[in-house]
């Protein structure tokens, strides 16, 4: 994917105290900007929102701010890897087929459901990731993200009690439809809720995004052009948000998502399809 750019970034960033043009590589490499408030987080977003003005805001919220050399990681979990090169290559490997096995329940599964939105799951190869990445079935080139910045900002508070925790803002190009191909930021982005059958409840409470390559990375290739490692959604960061969680919630007017609001108990058919999955593919296996 493409560095956000080249327009200029105005960003929040360490202690300034007003948004200011910075560089994608100064808020990876930062400590973030600490909010004390949601209702100051969500005016400092509306101010990026207007200033960025080329570009959509999505929203991801983390426990922890994991940090490379270049700053901020915010790899798909199918390219999170260690260790040395000849035990990657296994590893991504086995994370590919075990992919294609997954897709290849989700369609027969789907069918046999009589899910609406059938022929689409056939033909969007990123419509089945965003299926098995969002309901935990195994790893995919995709990133969560949400447009909700009380969604995102609940799931980065939801462990860490009074402590602290991330929020970040990534600026993804305009969309349009349950899958939009920007060929020139090297980006796909899929609505969930647009992907998804009405009856699959979590999608739409959530309103959850989902981030990939454009073109996407089907299979494991040695000697490919991608340099795994570098899959890192960090590259599209606009603020790095860091929530200060000892009265950052206001229980009256800006309380948290709940979690029955997020995990909805009513009946979701794809929960079910997305059991049956993890069922016959089995546990992750990696040497």
């Amino acid at each position: 994917m493409e560095k956000i750019g080249p327009q200029q970034i105005w960003s929040y960033f360490d202690d300034a105290e007003k948004a200011r043009p910075v560089s994608n590589r100064r808020i990876r490499t930062g400590e973030g900007h600490t909010v004390f408030t949601f209702f100051e987080l969500a005016m400092k977003v509306a101010e990026l929102q207007f200033l960025n003005r080329n570009h959509v805001m999505l929203f991801r919220g983390q426990t922890n701010d994991h940090m490379s050399p270049t700053g901020t990681m915010l790899n798909p979990t199918l390219f999170r890897l260690s260790g040395k090169r000849s035990a990657i290559q296994r590893i991504l490997q086995a994370r590919f087929e075990r992919l294609k096995a997954a897709e290849a329940h989700l369609v027969r599964l789907y069918r046999a459901a009589n899910l609406r939105g059938i022929d689409r799951l056939v033909r969007h190869r990123t419509i089945r990731w965003s299926i098995l990445q969002h309901y935990d079935v195994c790893r995919t080139p995709l990133l969560d993200l949400s447009q909700s910045l009380r969604i995102a900002a609940s799931f980065a508070a939801r462990k860490n009690g009074s402590g602290d925790a991330y929020l970040y803002v990534l600026g993804v190009p305009n969309r349009s439809g349950a899958v939009t191909a920007s060929s020139e930021s090297g980006l796909q982005i899929i609505c969930l809720s647009s992907a998804c059958p009405p009856e699959a409840v979590r999608p739409h409470m959530q309103e959850g995004f989902l981030l990939g390559e454009y073109p996407e990375i089907a299979d494991y290739d040695p000697n490919g052009r991608h340099a795994y490692q570098e899959m890192d959604f960090g590259r599209r960061l606009v603020a790095k948000f860091k929530l200060n969680l000892e009265a950052f919630w206001n229980s009256r007017d800006f309380p948290p998502a709940s979690v029955e609001s997020i995990y909805p108990k009513e009946f979701d058919p794809l929960l079910l399809v997305a059991d049956q999955i993890k069922r016959e593919i089995g546990p992750e296996i990696e040497a």
